[in-house]
């Protein structure tokens, strides 16, 4: 691993800066203006989510059109362009002061943080790395739990000094003076994978294009189980401080949680890297939703202040084993050539279900539905597809999915 990881330093060194400055786009990042935003409009808990819900749709939407541009142009060229935009968006979150304006700003944010920073760091990976695309990956995905673990700690002490508009203009200071231009210098040659001679001979999918990819129905199956993380960790994120009034848990405590949860993060992004360089994506598919499953059911069961640190390590297990899987599991089965497309339309789905959490979770708040009755039907459904997730492995292992014509090539590093 240090061998690899020194002789492929600069493309994982920019995919895990592009990682890691998606956090200006992630729910986890964003709800911590939550309060202020909310005392700032006048919202309640359900029309903020509802808000969010319509920007980060409207992101969703978009993401199929604009993340296949990954696959028409450069690397550094689409990386380059999302940064500048993203530094746009955190500019605007600072100066929103109109409902109208706080919505565009949560588009943007959305729409080039969440999605194409991530979008371009993890097809690129998959692109240039196959032999060990799943160590790759999981070192690039580092970033997001690097940003998971510092960033909240840092906006909660710089908003403390000088507010929490102000704290976004840092953001912005961070995106053009340190991501835009170290970006720029290590992804500004792309990779091309190497012939490696002693890789073992391993089955490998054709390029599917995307009409192909959406008529296929095990497609519709993963992403039926992709969609439980964002769907859960967006609504206990963007709900903490709910959750920690509704516990009596201090907000310090909760944000300390992070810190639990990107160990975990980190250990289990590893390690998933590992396993799938040695079992495939698809062998590993059937165990990611079982931490989370564990994780929300311990969220709505269990009121102690340690509770805390049990769900933020059990979403960390799960979330470490999801983020290897998004980036290694669609180039397996699909192949490289068209990947931007496909995986545009599987981030904007993602987004769809990170959408959807933090708005209809809001409205059964503000409705009186228990949270605590939310929070234990999601870890059901988790269970759920994790067994849809299971009888989904064994076909992929079993036989080839339908259409791909697989054929033995060797593998390339």
């Amino acid at each position: 691993m240090g061998r690899f990881i020194a002789e492929n330093a600069r493309w994982l060194a920019g995919g895990f800066l592009l990682t890691l400055f998606s956090s200006f786009g992630q729910t986890f990042f964003i709800s911590l203006s939550n309060p202020g935003i909310r005392e700032a409009y006048g919202l309640t808990h359900g029309e903020f989510g509802g808000l969010y819900m319509l920007a980060t749709l409207g992101s969703a939407f978009t993401l199929p059109f604009l993340g296949r541009v990954i696959d028409r142009y450069r690397t550094t060229t689409v990386a380059a362009g999302t940064i500048a935009m993203l530094a746009v968006a955190t500019v605007a979150m600072g100066l929103s002061a109109s409902l109208p304006f706080l919505v565009l700003s949560l588009y943007l944010l959305r729409l080039f943080g969440q999605g194409m920073m991530t979008q371009t760091a993890l097809t690129a990976t998959g692109r240039w790395f196959a032999a060990n695309r799943g160590s790759a990956v999981s070192l690039v995905t580092l970033g997001q739990q690097a940003g998971e673990a510092s960033f909240p700690f840092l906006f909660v002490l710089v908003a403390g000094a000088i507010g929490w508009r102000q704290s976004w203009f840092t953001g912005t200071a961070a995106l053009l003076l340190v991501a835009l231009p170290a970006v720029f210098l290590l992804l500004r040659r792309d990779r091309v994978p190497l012939n490696d001679p002693v890789a073992k001979v391993r089955t490998v999918a054709r390029d599917w294009t995307l009409s192909e990819v959406l008529r296929d129905p095990n497609f519709y199956l993963i992403s039926a189980g992709v969609l439980a993380p964002p769907f859960v960790a967006t609504t206990i994120f963007f709900h903490q401080v709910y959750l920690t009034e509704l516990r009596g848990w201090p907000l310090t405590l909760f944000a300390a949680g992070f810190a639990v949860m990107s160990i975990a993060n980190v250990t289990f992004t590893l390690f998933s890297g590992w396993l799938i360089d040695r079992l495939s994506a698809a062998r590993v598919l059937p165990m990611f939703l079982l931490p989370l499953a564990a994780a929300s059911l311990v969220a709505a069961f269990v009121t102690a202040p340690w509770a805390i640190f049990a769900f933020m390590a059990l979403m960390g297990v799960s979330n470490g084993f999801s983020s290897t899987l998004s980036g290694a599991m669609w180039p397996e089965l699909y192949g490289t050539r068209h990947l931007g497309a496909i995986r545009s339309v599987v981030v904007a789905t993602m987004v769809f279900a990170s959408a959807a959490g933090p708005g209809l979770t809001g409205y059964l708040i503000d409705a009186g539905v228990d949270y605590d009755l939310q929070l234990a039907a999601m870890g059901i459904y988790a269970l759920v597809a994790a067994a849809g997730m299971s009888v989904v492995s064994r076909r992929i292992v079993r036989k080839p999915t339908s259409g791909s014509d697989h054929v033995p090539l060797t593998l390339r590093r």
